[in-house]
């Protein structure tokens, strides 16, 4: 409506007046009729001026400005202003067209139609208006884009059955297609939505230096009125069989604010977990955390769903699936003590069978006890065989780092070799580790850790003299962080939990701990006599691995203490948790990752290996082999090869053939020895990226066309595509002039101070 105003008044579009070159007719009568023009106006000015009747000096200010006004006009038509434009010759210039052809063309967000509708109804068919305009200026070369992109006959032919959206490749393709031809630009019709992870920068430079315009045709709607999505889901790649499972799933909405859905987790389609969250207001997203239990072993695909509600607009964004590893095996951990006490009993017996609690061995967790008895003297449990840890803690790196994870009880850091103390850092910092130091009179700096490599890992200030004296209750509560975290949160719902803790007995430290260094986390807390806050539990990732610090000394009254029924698993749980998280996460000497856990049919798999030693120093002169597991059963085995640039790291990618899972399994030998293996899964199968985020993006396709020199339309104006193309001044062009004298504005504006005048005077009584 704007744009029809605009071209009745000034006779041409917007556009045009936009691309084109403003100029004067200047010449010899021109010049004569300004000079007579100006001595008019000095006749008026004289006019007014000696008016015997106009006393007040406004009046005559607003006549003579109402009279100069209209001769202003006439001298503006009298210098013959002309618009000077590059129109393309028709027939002789090229135009690519690309149409998006994936499934999110398929949403019916206009007025009830699908968005593939605009091009069915304007690029394809007898009747298709803006094909026709287009066919009459340009030499029309169509290309169909979603996960790949090619050169077309028509835009008839579009299935919109695309998994993916790749612009950049798209726009390359025709860049590259009709190079060395006179092309007048390229239109793109697409709603924007980009499912690459490549960024676009370098195809628009690339565009915008060769002066090949980009014209976006956006289609669909900005915001969708009712939406229910699935936006993230933070799962880790691998997990231990038993693990429970606390997921950050991230909601997103509009038109159900505050609504309460469910959301249900489903292992390979067999419901595992539900719970009931409110969603956030309209345009927010919330974070919900969501538990499970990796009950079954192997590649599970885990799905995250919010039941369809009635309304949205799509429904394909209501779940997403994760594949997971889920390990059974046995993960191994070292708990040293420098003198008997009850803590080690108790931690050993929650991982444990108990009959009266009803819980049965946890038979992926070792941990391998040592208690110092005396001088030289040791007592070990559950070892693996009859020399390990036989001379007490270990003093190789070999011997040491052959654990995931290490609890250092009530010992004194004296005790240690320096070389011992920086194996214990390194443990941490460069094999990946978990390590937890429980409180004691010989623990923290009423040990002497203080000033030591150890003490630097530990996320807690070791600050002050030993005090061998300290003793006091603490009333122990969890912290914000804690209250959701897995290990701490001891029932199914915060609430549950909170109420669980008020009734939770009192423990006890000899450790005054009260300052977390700046990158720690504090998950729960210790409130004395005075209400002083102390330390309980703390820990902060250091390196490649996770530090952890306890500084209490008596947990095991958790499971002993009166308040506590004899059935209450409360201790066994928590202590299950927190050695499954200590050794989540930690690598092996053979870790290998790919970009994604699931890729397109005949996208390629890249596949790196980091390949470690015993002591976890990078390895460059391994054997390193791949062996891949199609879903039927094929199986394949590549080479990894040591990518030079980096110590340990090798590399290969392989294209599957297949769609479901893949199994890979890469195996590192050196010197005929194996340094180890590594599995994973790869999942193959059609994305549904195109779902998510479906909302037109605008600001991106305006940012394509704004960078390249072209324009961008929507439906609504889509009419002006083809003038706007002509007049881009791309292609073989001719020069056109465009008068402006007679625009219409120009008569009306005319009309009006002469009619102004008129009526002032008339007011006045000068008429």
């Amino acid at each position: 409506m704007l744009e029809s105003l605009f071209r009745f008044l000034f006779k041409y579009p917007p556009l045009m007046f936009q691309q084109g070159d403003f100029t004067w007719g200047l010449s010899r009568p021109v010049l004569l009729a300004v000079a007579a023009g100006l001595a008019v106006a000095v006749g008026a000015l004289l006019t007014y001026r000696g008016v015997p009747a106009v006393e007040r000096l406004r009046d005559r200010a607003v006549l003579i400005g109402l009279r100069l006004g209209a001769l202003a006009i006439l001298l503006f038509c009298l210098f013959r202003p002309t618009l000077i434009l590059k129109a393309a010759v028709p027939q002789q210039n090229f135009l690519g067209v690309l149409v998006d052809d994936s499934r999110s063309m398929m949403i019916a967000d206009l007025d009830g139609k699908p968005r593939s509708a605009f091009i069915q109804e304007q690029l394809a068919g007898k009747d298709a208006k803006l094909l026709s305009a287009l066919s009459q200026r340009f030499v029309l070369r169509f290309f169909s884009f979603a996960s790949s992109s090619g050169r077309v006959a028509t835009a008839a032919g579009a299935k919109f059955d695309g998994t993916a959206t790749r612009l950049a490749p798209a726009l390359e393709r025709a860049r590259d297609e009709l190079s060395g031809l006179p092309l007048a630009g390229l239109v793109m019709v697409t709603d924007g939505a980009d499912t690459s992870d490549a960024a676009i920068d370098e195809t628009l430079a690339s565009l915008k230096a060769r002066s090949i315009p980009v014209f976006t045709v956006g289609v669909g709607a900005e915001k969708f009125q009712r939406d229910i999505q699935v936006t993230r889901v933070e799962t880790p790649r691998s997990v231990l069989k038993g693990s429970a499972m606390v997921v950050d799933v991230v909601l997103s909405q509009t038109g159900y604010g505050g609504q309460k859905v469910p959301i249900t987790v489903e292992d390979d389609g067999r419901l595992i977990s539900t719970q009931e969250v409110a969603l956030p207001p309209d345009g927010e997203s919330a974070t919900v955390k969501v538990r499970f239990t990796a009950a079954e072993a192997g590649a599970r695909v885990f799905r995250f769903k919010v039941p369809v509600q009635t309304g949205e607009q799509v429904t394909q964004n209501n779940s997403r699936d994760a594949l997971m590893q889920v390990n059974d095996r046995v993960e191994k951990v070292l708990y040293y003590e420098g003198e008997p006490r009850s803590e080690m009993k108790f931690v050993s017996r929650a991982l444990e069978q108990d009959a009266n609690l009803k819980l049965a061995d946890d038979k992926n967790l070792q941990v391998v006890t040592l208690v110092r008895t005396a001088e030289n003297k040791y007592y070990r449990q559950h070892v693996s065989s009859p020399d390990e840890v036989v001379g007490g803690f270990p003093r190789t790196r070999e011997e040491l780092f052959a654990y995931r994870a290490l609890i250092l009880g009530s010992v004194e850091a004296a005790s240690f070799t320096p070389e011992q103390l920086r194996m214990i850092a390194d443990f941490v910092n460069k094999r990946g580790g978990a390590l937890l130091m429980l409180g004691g009179r010989r623990s923290f700096a009423e040990g002497g850790w203080g000033g030591t490599p150890v003490g630097d890992v530990l996320p807690v200030v070791l600050a002050g003299a030993p005090n061998t004296k300290y003793f006091t209750p603490l009333t122990v509560r969890p912290t914000r962080a804690g209250a959701t975290f897995p290990v701490t949160q001891l029932m199914a719902t915060e609430d549950a939990s909170d109420k669980k803790w008020d009734a939770m007995p009192d423990l006890s430290a000899v450790n005054p701990v009260r300052e977390a260094k700046p990158g720690a986390t504090i998950l729960l807390t210790g409130a004395d006599k005075t209400r002083q806050e102390h330390i309980v539990l703390a820990y902060q990732r250091y390196g490649r691995g996770k530090a952890i610090a306890m500084p209490v000394q008596d947990v095991w009254t958790w499971r002993m203490d009166a308040k506590m029924a004899v059935t209450d698993t409360t201790h066994s749980m928590f202590w299950r948790r927190m050695v499954r998280w200590m050794v989540d996460g930690v690598p092996e000497q053979v870790n290998i990752s790919t970009t994604a856990d699931r890729v397109e049919p005949g996208e390629p798999v890249k596949l790196a290996a980091e390949i470690l030693d015993g002591a976890y120093v990078e390895v460059n002169d391994s054997r390193v082999v791949a062996h891949i597991t199609s879903p039927s059963g094929k199986t394949t085995d590549l080479p990894v090869d040591w990518t030079v640039s980096r110590d340990g790291d090798y590399r290969t990618s392989f294209v599957p053939d297949e769609p479901g899972v893949y199994g890979i399994k890469v195996t590192a030998e050196r010197a005929s020895k194996t340094l180890g293996t590594a599995d994973m899964h790869v999942r193959v199968s059609a994305g549904d990226a195109e779902y998510f985020d479906a909302a037109m993006r605008a600001p991106l396709l305006k940012r394509v066309a704004e960078e390249t020199g072209g324009r961008y339309f929507t439906p609504a104006n889509v009419a002006s595509l083809p003038e706007a193309i002509s007049y881009s001044g791309r292609g073989v062009t001719v020069v056109e002039e465009r008068e402006l004298w007679d625009m219409p504005a120009l008569f009306l504006a005319l009309v009006t101070f002469v009619f102004a005048e008129w009526g002032y005077r008339r007011m006045k009584g000068l008429a």
